[in-house]
This record gives structure tokens, sequence and C-alpha cells, in this order.
């Protein structure tokens, strides 16, 4: 076995490689803050549902959710304004369960390549009313 002119293989290998390593890695990136900010959708209906069964009217469950997401959401471009978030409350009604919704059209930074520009993260949350 001999060694003919090897010099600069690795550089071309890694050259090749390198593109499929920094889309993973991204990837990776990307969809772990997609997921910390699914999660803190998903609390911020929870918030507001317990703000409700505890008393609160609609516009202050909207006003909660909203203001837990305004200080917790984390975006790739640039920040995350709350006015982006689509906060849903059922009526109050002793009889029925109290459901609140948020949602948030999440611009995706790093996926465009693949041809997905946005995504809507979403979370929702159901207690029960009691009569006291």
């Amino acid at each position: 076995m001999f060694r003919l002119n090897q010099k600069g293989v690795a550089s071309v290998e890694f050259a090749v490689v390198l593109p499929l390593l920094m889309l993973l890695i991204c990837g990776a990136v990307e969809f772990g803050v997609l997921f910390y900010n699914k999660q803190v959708v998903t609390n911020a209906s929870r918030e507001a549902v317990r703000a409700g069964i505890a008393g609160a009217n609609n516009a202050t469950m909207q006003q909660i959710a909203s203001d837990y997401c305004g200080n917790r959401l984390v975006g790739l471009k640039n920040a995350i304004p709350s006015a982006l978030l689509n906060v849903v409350v059922s009526p109050l009604d002793a009889e029925n369960d109290l459901t609140v919704s948020v949602s948030l059209n999440y611009d995706l930074l790093f996926a465009p390549f693949i041809g997905i520009d946005q995504i809507v993260v979403s979370g929702y949350t159901v207690m029960r009313m009691e009569s006291s």
C-alpha cells in the first residue's frame, strides 16, 4: 500500500459534509426554540384558565395570557410581540368547562430552505368550573 498525493482529501470530505452538518445543527436549534415556545404558549393558556377559575373575566384572562407570553417567547429572527398571539376564551358559565386556547404564528428561520416558512404553535387548556 502506498499513498500517492493524498493531500487535501480531508478538506474535500469536510467541504462535502459541512452543509449537512450545519443543516442538522441549525435544525436542532430551530426546533429546540420551537418546542420551548410551545411550552410557553401552553403555560400561558394554563395561567389564564387558573385566573378564570378564580373569578377573572375574559379580558383579564386574555391579558394574563398575553403578558405571560410577551415576557417569555423567544424568536431567532427577532423578538416576538405578544400582539401576534391569538387568545380565545370560552364564555364564563358555571355549567360548562372553562377553555382557553392560545396560538401563535411562528416564523421559522432555517426551515424555509426545506419549504416551511411558518408554523402555528398552540396551547389549549380546559378546567372544570366549580360553583362555590
